[in-house]
């Protein structure tokens, strides 16, 4: 049984012209437009909502009292998930990656001001964060309370539902969309939009946060649609991990100036830089061609990018003397 999902966010959300930034990458002035999931409202903004009016919905109908999930030490679905239990009176225990005292910036700042309590994994696998989860859950459960497991990213069917929403907001803000390019993670958002959209209308540029993202896409979007999504099918670069899901790559650090200098976007290092460092590669290898409407889906992030020590002092190394 399906619940229904439970109000956090503010829809539909802007689709912006960004004419300087097709410009700079090789479109037309009318071919390149930015989906602004930045400005979702709860929490700083950002794609998690949409999956937790879901995910969120379907634990306050079994009574929870708890949320409790997984990530890395500057999660964005974390902080978000904070923010929900905030604005329901629920408490929030957020499993990450790492160790206490490494940071208290970005992401982190904000969990501390929405009152959640953090459960420190080490550098544990996901397999790893899913078992120290468990053990959370279990020790919750027999403190009386009644605790709700989210998934990594938000990310499953269930939440993916609010991504076809988008996606069906996407259509009716801008027909003839022929490419919307967004940041591919644990899954769940690139799923929505496939399932809404078709699997050749979605560029997902992997962020080198899942072993396999394309199995994760299927998986999640296969429920949702009559087409058949196969890894095969979907398109897909894996171009833009670098190093991995931490590290800033020059590329990435291009794609936050770039965005930034021609239309005053704010992107963060880890999803919406790589997505459109991703997109900047199709373009010039003619994936994404002049001519067609395609849409930058900006998911937000922008706490992130202050707990990224490399992207803030690249950031700062950007402002001239005068």
């Amino acid at each position: 049984m399906t619940h229904p999902p439970v109000p956090l966010g503010t829809f539909p959300t802007p689709l912006e012209p960004a004419p300087r930034l097709a410009a700079a990458l090789g479109l037309g002035p009318e071919d390149l437009w930015v989906k602004r999931d930045d400005l979702t409202g709860l929490g700083g903004g950002g794609n998690k909502i949409r999956k937790l009016e879901w995910t969120v919905g379907a634990a306050l109908a079994e009574g929870t009292d708890t949320l409790v999930t997984t990530g890395a030490a500057q999660s964005n679905h974390a902080r978000l998930t904070a923010a929900a239990a905030a604005r329901l009176g629920l408490d929030a225990v957020l499993v990450l990656r790492g160790a206490p005292g490494a940071s208290r910036s970005g992401n982190l700042a904000l969990d501390g001001l929405f009152g959640a309590r953090l459960a420190w994994a080490g550098e544990a696998d996901q397999a790893g964060l899913d078992a120290a989860a468990a053990e959370v859950c279990a020790r919750l459960r027999a403190e009386g309370r009644r605790p709700a497991l989210i998934p990594f990213g938000g990310s499953g069917a269930l939440g993916a539902r609010g991504y076809a929403r988008c996606g069906e907001e996407l259509r009716a803000q801008l027909p003839g969309l022929r490419t919307a390019v967004v940041a591919l993670g644990s899954g769940g958002t690139m799923a929505g939009l496939v399932a809404a959209l078709g699997t050749g209308s979605v560029l997902g540029v992997d962020v080198g946060a899942l072993a396999d993202p394309a199995a994760a896409v299927v998986a999640f979007a296969a429920p949702l649609t009559s087409e058949e999504v196969t890894a095969q099918r979907l398109r897909v670069r894996r171009d833009q991990v670098g190093a991995g899901y931490a590290a800033l790559t020059g590329p990435v650090a291009e794609a936050l100036r770039l965005a930034a200098r021609t239309e005053g976007i704010v992107l963060d290092p880890t999803y919406t830089g790589r997505a459109l460092a991703g997109l900047a590669a199709a373009v010039r290898e003619g994936d994404v061609r002049p001519g067609e409407k395609t849409v930058f889906v900006h998911t937000g992030g922008l706490p992130g990018l202050f707990g990224h020590p490399a992207a803030v002092t690249a950031a700062e190394a950007g402002a001239g003397a005068y």
